[in-house]
């Protein structure tokens, strides 16, 4: 069975057919899926969403396109929040410089605000980073206890031993399958096997050979196979490690 790490069923994408899909998932090999909330509205949906399937659980957090709303009370209803029993991450949080219009400095603030509550709760986190490695780097430096995930990972092998070497894993969508892919796959052969995840991060990032479709977590196991096969270890080798990672990650089931 496989973990998706990372999706967002609270899309609106999702709103004609979520039930639909997701009564799939246990007859299509997916064991377990993390739904991810990206600002307070979503975090509350997922939270309900998780409610309602007993292989779906929750975090709850402020993406960075949204970091420029937030306010000292938002860390209060996330705090609440993190209080439920289905809910066991606190994410997805971070940077992203992608586009000009988002104040980085708001986003590093609230960054490190979440990163915070994070580290007082005891809860693993979801890092969001585009085109920001340097200063979310720098940031992540400055929490000793932290744990958790970088999703979608993009980044270098360097900077991946870095986080290694922090105690976080790093987690992989539907881009290892693209052509331009090299680099990520690169990092792929140099996480340890015991610290790699996988996801969809859908709707987003539909893996070939449905690129350009909406994703969803029937999708994983293309993700999967192209992991398999980079690492040299068949899928379900793939499948059973990348499960155990997820569970330890956000200490499921103690």
């Amino acid at each position: 069975m496989l973990f998706d790490s990372h999706a967002h069923y609270d899309d609106a994408r999702f709103d004609g057919d979520r039930d639909e899909i997701l009564r799939q998932m246990k007859d299509n090999g997916v064991g377990c899926i993390i739904n991810v909330g990206a600002d307070l509205a979503s975090s509350k949906k997922s939270v309900e969403i998780a409610s309602k399937y007993d292989f779906i659980y929750s975090s709850v957090g402020v993406h960075p396109h949204d970091a420029g709303k937030m306010c000292e009370n938002d860390i209060s209803e996330l705090e609440s929040l993190l209080s439920n029993e289905k809910v066991v991450a606190l994410g997805e949080i971070g940077l992203d410089y992608y586009y000009e219009n988002f104040d980085r400095e708001s986003q590093k603030k609230w960054f490190e605000r979440q990163l915070e509550l994070a580290v007082s709760k005891a809860m693993p986190v979801i890092i969001h980073d585009r085109d920001a490695h340097g200063d979310c780097l720098a940031i992540v430096r400055k929490f000793k206890n932290i744990k958790g995930v970088f999703h979608c990972y993009s980044g270098s092998v360097e900077m991946a031993q870095e986080l290694l070497n922090m105690g976080l894993y790093i987690s992989f969508t539907g881009v290892v399958t693209y052509k331009n892919a090299g680099k990520v796959c690169e990092v792929v052969k140099y996480v340890p096997d015991d610290r790699i995840l996988i996801e969809t991060d859908c709707p987003y990032l539909s893996p070939v050979p449905h690129r350009g479709e909406r994703n969803s977590s029937l999708y994983l196991k293309y993700t999967a196979q192209k992991i398999a096969e980079i690492k040299g270890l068949t899928f379900d080798e793939i499948a059973k490690l990348t499960y155990e990672n997820t569970m330890k990650c956000f200490d499921i089931g103690g």
